[in-house]
């Protein structure tokens, strides 16, 4: 499923996105009732979203802090992308570079999830939960994202499964964020598919991304390139 194109995206939606609508500032209501079914839904619609920043960026009178914390926490279960980020291109400076002369509820939060983000597009998993564990603002901030750890968990799992084929059964539970060996082979099993092997270890079935591939490298060299490279040195040292 595309977190910028959802199979979700109503007809109503798309003309707005792809039409003179998107400049309305009435549409915004409808971005923001779209928004708040993806946040209930479990699914993402960057581009819908981003409409709806553009519309706040043309009509500051209608911005809602709410809802801009709530595209960006979206935006962010789509790690790796450039979600995020374009989604804060679309902020006024004030909310973007937090500062003495900034709006600081807002700012702050998006400093927060700016962080957040950057530790998951690090590949940055144990700190990203730690961080997420360590101030009560960030569970304010996710908590309108149904499944949010959760979705977070199963792209964490995505991108490992196209890496590894063994994984270390105390490593993964800092990686997923989990609470003990039971609760990670719970998620492993049940919902990953994966396999417990003996010793703590975590078996991923063998995929196009995880297996290993012979390659060939094959360096095509005739005479005729080496009577060059002769030729030539032999011309420079004359």
């Amino acid at each position: 499923m595309s977190g910028e194109d959802p199979q979700e995206r109503p007809e109503q939606i798309r003309n707005i996105i792809n039409g003179l609508e998107r400049y309305n500032p009435q549409a915004a209501e409808v971005l923001e009732a779209y928004l708040q079914q993806q946040c209930e839904e479990k699914f993402c619609d960057g581009n819908a979203n981003r409409a709806l920043l553009k519309l706040y960026q043309l009509n500051p009178d209608r911005i809602k802090d709410e809802v801009i914390t709530n595209i960006l926490v979206k935006a962010m279960t789509q790690f790796p992308s450039p979600g995020f980020d374009l989604c804060l291109h679309l902020l006024s400076p004030s909310h973007s570079n937090p500062g003495p002369n900034s709006a600081s509820d807002l700012s702050e939060a998006v400093s927060k999830l700016r962080a957040l983000n950057l530790q998951l597009e690090g590949a940055q998993y144990a700190p990203f939960w730690a961080t997420l564990d360590s101030d009560d603002i960030y569970a304010d901030l996710t908590t309108d994202i149904a499944g949010f750890e959760e979705m977070i968990r199963l792209r964490i799992a995505q991108l490992l499964s196209q890496a590894y084929r063994e994984v270390q059964t105390s490593v993964l539970e800092g990686w997923l964020g989990l609470d003990g060996e039971e609760e990670v082979k719970k998620f492993v099993v049940e919902t990953c598919g994966w396999k417990m092997a003996e010793e703590g270890i975590v078996q991923i079935p063998k995929n196009a991304d995880n297996e290993a591939k012979k390659t060939e490298i094959r360096e095509d060299v005739t005479i005729d390139m080496f009577s060059r490279v002769i030729k030539r040195s032999w011309e420079d040292s004359a």
